[in-house]
């Protein structure tokens, strides 16, 4: 608990419950076929050039903005644990992401935490970019494709 209060005021956080079971929402999180199409705030699409998943490995990808820019993309994950947790660290701007996964029967409870190093950076991001808002967006779109896979 300490740790969260530490980092509290430089932190966008959300959790919901998606309608899918677990091995679904680790398939549609882990392979870039399937984040390609739900990554991203409302209206955004991505082009993935790499998704190494695994400890270690690169993932970089472009997010095309539905204003025609285009924004790089550029993290490197820090820990993976099947099925319970993704932690990456992303770069330009800096901040860990941790999305922790709960099954919970045919559902899955999803948590996800983006921390940057200042809270002057997580407020820079939010003005520039709408990060809160673009977080619970990107949620959204995957609670969205979750609905339209056919059950495993």
């Amino acid at each position: 608990m300490k740790e969260k209060m530490e980092t509290q005021n430089r932190s966008v956080h959300i959790a919901r419950t998606l309608q899918a079971p677990i091995e679904l929402v680790w398939e549609v999180w882990s392979k870039p076929e399937h984040i390609a199409q739900w990554w991203g705030p409302s209206g955004f699409t991505n082009t993935i050039h790499k998704m190494d998943f695994q400890d270690g490995g690169e993932w970089n990808f472009i997010m095309h903005g539905p204003d025609g820019k285009n924004y790089p993309n550029r993290s490197v994950f820090k820990e993976i644990v099947p099925f319970e947790k993704i932690v990456y660290e992303h770069f330009n701007p800096h901040f860990i992401t941790t999305v922790l996964f709960e099954a919970k029967e045919e559902e899955t409870i999803i948590d996800w935490t983006v921390v940057f190093d200042t809270a002057k950076m997580l407020q820079t991001v939010i003005k520039a970019h709408k990060a809160d808002e673009g977080l619970k967006q990107n949620l959204e779109k995957l609670a969205t494709y979750l609905s339209k896979q056919k059950p495993m």
